[in-house]
């Protein structure tokens, strides 16, 4: 809706970031370069964001790898405490005296 003045008549609507095509319309080199400096302003403030993204995603994934390899490691090591009492078992009933149930 169109704000009214106090003489009761509709304001013009203001045109703001109007759309265009510069292969289609005949821009002025000043126009060109004030939309190359208008894009170049926009992509410096996207960039700070997706840098903070980036930056957040990479500790995560550096923290789901280590994890991964830390839990490799915790699950070796209790592969080796059980093949170590395997051992000792083995060794412990070759000790024991023979019966008729073994």
């Amino acid at each position: 809706m169109a704000d009214k003045s106090s003489q009761g008549e509709p304001k013009p609507e203001a045109q703001f970031a109007k759309r265009i095509d510069p292969t289609k319309e005949a821009l002025t080199r000043e126009q060109l370069q004030f939309i190359r400096q208008v894009e170049l302003a926009q992509w410096k403030k996207k960039s700070v964001k997706l840098r903070g993204r980036n930056v957040a995603t990479g500790l995560a994934i550096g923290a789901v790898v280590l994890g991964i390899y830390g839990y490799t490691f915790y699950s070796v090591s209790q592969e080796r405490v059980m093949e170590e009492i395997d051992e000792e078992a083995r060794a412990a009933k070759l000790q024991a005296p023979k019966t008729g149930a073994n």
